[in-house]
């Protein structure tokens, strides 16, 4: 008899060889039926394989990041099951589970692939699926799996970096995959599949490799399912912040000037500066000193770092001046720079916290096909901060910041969060640097910092800094997607490595404890993810143009360039539309570039010397006096900044 754990802590006993779908049935006939996958002691486990050994089970269903993992891997199995069937030719190489579907990439030689052939690629996974192949790993040697690739360099490549009895192929129907395991029972739970793109990838992401093609596809239980995505591609489309950003006039690229480095036209630019002086205003009640930086420094501060030993090479390349041996980068942290100014001066422990902020622009190199609009950039403004304090300040200074973050979600109306705790990957610690010790405080502090504060988290293990774990806030826009928006770290080392200090109240030198903190995270990408989250309908005090004033003719623009003026007493930004068109263009366009009020100037504004306002979206207000409407905006603004 073997005993199984579940994650409640119930136990039960089995007969040794029991399988996990025989457990899953024990317990209810529902939950086998909804199962996907599951982990044996946190080890990956096929759900027909016997268990021989007492351990901890857990299953995962459609509803959990395990469950869905192992569909997507299993349906990347049954695309490549298809593209062979058409393909005879081709070589296979990876197919792994993404965030949303899966892919595989494959070297197809001479053939090519189109939009045109996914339909055909598309009914045959499906025609696979219906049939009910079960999944089933066996282990193989290194001679037998190299046998049998023998005429896939990609393939053979894999297994000679993998070691001799840890190699296991998969088996459905007639095909056979190099795979470490992870798929649900049989292909019958595929219901319903979808050839999304196709694009080309370096072979290990290496430009100096052969070409493959990249196939990229999604898969689900249900046909609805798949119809509800598809149409909420559609529209994400439409709320796409590239597309929204040239329609509204926020910014543009130049070529000329360099990919990744984005140009913010004057529209854009007075978003950006609301959204910085919001976050300056909240700063400053809070106790934070702002302080510049250069946007290069000498490349023995990011040395001192450790930045230039983890990055340096996949940076942009160092700056020589005309002095021998002089070098300086573009700056890639804030973070180094703040540790100078820390140690400008001596600081006592009744100095502390100090802390400095800046809205300071950074520079990493990317490469030129991972560029995406503004939320994978060359260059990008952090609005940074760095709190030194005592280790016992700590646990408060973290949770104040959690406090801002949360006061930023709240006004900008991101309602869906989850705060990710960031920690070392136990197996690579040379990824990271400092103490294990230092380690420890850090990830305990986090810990309890966001116990306290009650928040809804998850645990990521290696997703944390090189010198420090941190909390990320994990935001779902209106379309339900989810990004990293807001990190806080701790950092015990980066103090360590730049010596710095304080006297204590024993009249000894101590290290501060460091606290990094964005909770915008860059300008760029959270006025990307803003702008697609709210598809360009700004709140109405971040908005660059509150109110549209729209004459109905020529002889009404004095008239509404004296009611613009009236607006702007009250800090009201308001435009008038002199061009000469209708009524009703001026209307349409003013609805298409999401300005939130219209004013519609005519003879009968002019004589009772109301106003007709129409509201982005909701069409005719009625008509009120200039005060009330100056009313109506005052009273909404402080109702989304209170």
């Amino acid at each position: 008899m073997i005993t199984v754990t579940f994650p409640d802590g119930n136990q039960r006993t089995y007969d040794e060889g029991t399988t996990a779908m025989d457990v899953a049935m024990s317990i209810s006939h529902g939950l086998a039926r909804n199962i996907l996958s599951g982990t044996y002691d946190g080890q990956t486990i096929e759900l027909n394989d016997p268990l021989i050994t007492d351990g901890t089970l857990q299953f995962f269903t459609w509803n959990d990041d395990g469950g869905k993992k192992a569909f997507w891997h299993s349906s990347a199995h049954v695309l490549a099951q298809a593209i062979l069937h058409f393909y005879p030719e081709a070589k296979l190489t990876i197919g792994p589970a993404i965030e949303k579907g899966f892919y595989y990439d494959v070297d197809f030689g001479d053939e090519m692939i189109s939009e045109k052939d996914f339909e055909k690629i598309e009914k045959q996974m499906m025609e696979f699926a219906r049939q009910k192949f079960e999944f089933k790993l066996r282990a193989v040697t290194k001679a037998e799996a190299l046998e049998a690739y023998k005429n896939n360099p990609y393939k053979t490549e894999i297994i000679e970096n993998l070691e001799d009895g840890t190699i296991t192929f998969c088996d459905h129907a007639d095909f056979t995959d190099l795979c470490r395991g992870g798929h649900i029972p049989h292909t019958g739970y595929i219901k319903a599949v979808k050839i999304m793109n196709v694009a080309g990838a370096y072979w290990r992401g290496d430009e100096n490799k052969p070409q493959l093609t990249r196939v990229y596809g999604v898969s689900f239980m249900k046909a609805a399912e798949l119809k509800e995505y598809l149409e909420l591609l559609e529209e994400a489309k439409k709320r796409d912040h590239r597309k929204l950003g040239k329609e509204l006039e926020l910014f543009t690229f130049s070529q000329r000037v360099g990919q990744g480095l984005p140009l913010w036209l004057p529209k854009g630019a007075m978003l950006r500066e609301r959204l910085e002086n919001f976050l300056k205003r909240a700063q400053n009640k809070a106790g934070y000193s702002p302080v510049i930086t250069p946007h290069i420094g000498n490349k023995e501060l990011y040395v001192c770092s450790g930045h230039y030993s983890k990055y340096g090479k996949d940076s942009f390349q160092p700056i020589h001046t005309p002095e021998e041996g002089e070098e300086y980068l573009l700056k890639p942290m804030n973070c180094p720079h703040h540790c100078e100014l820390y140690k400008a001066t001596p600081k006592s422990y009744k100095d502390l916290p100090v802390r400095f902020a800046e809205f300071g622009t950074v520079y990493r190199y990317e490469q030129s096909g991972e560029l995406h609009g503004l939320t994978r950039v060359r260059g990008f403004t952090q609005d940074d901060a760095h709190i030194f304090c005592t280790p016992d300040q700590l646990k408060d200074e973290f949770k104040n910041v959690i406090d801002l973050v949360l006061y930023i979600f709240k006004t900008l109306d991101f309602k869906d969060y989850t705060a990710q705790v960031s920690l070392r990957d136990p197996e690579k610690p040379e990824k990271y640097i400092g103490s294990d010790e230092n380690w420890v405080k850090a990830e305990a502090a986090i810990i309890e910092a966001a116990d306290e504060k009650g928040l809804n988290t998850a645990v990521e293990y290696g997703e944390a800094a090189f010198y420090g774990p941190k909390l990320d806030f994990m935001v779902k826009d209106a379309l339900g997607r989810s990004w990293q928006l807001g990190t806080i770290q701790v950092d015990y080392n980066l103090p360590e490595r730049f010596e710095l200090e304080y006297k204590g109240s024993d009249n000894q030198e101590h290290r501060p404890v460091m606290i990094h903190r964005a909770p915008f995270g860059s300008m760029e990408r959270f006025v990307a993810v803003l702008l697609e989250h709210c598809g360009g309908n700004f709140p109405l005090w971040l908005t660059p143009e509150q109110v549209k004033i729209l004459p109905v003719s020529d002889k009404y623009n004095d008239y509404a360039k004296e009611v613009a003026q009236f607006l702007e007493i009250s800090d009201i930004r308001a435009l008038v539309d002199e061009r000469n068109e209708k009524i009703g263009r001026k209307i349409r366009d003013a609805e298409v570039s999401k300005t939130p009020f219209m004013l519609i100037v005519g003879e009968k504004e002019v004589d009772s010397g109301q106003l007709s306002v129409r509201r982005h979206g909701q069409g005719d207000q009625g008509a009120m006096s200039k005060e009330k409407f100056i009313k109506l905006i005052a009273d909404e603004v402080s109702q989304l900044i209170e």
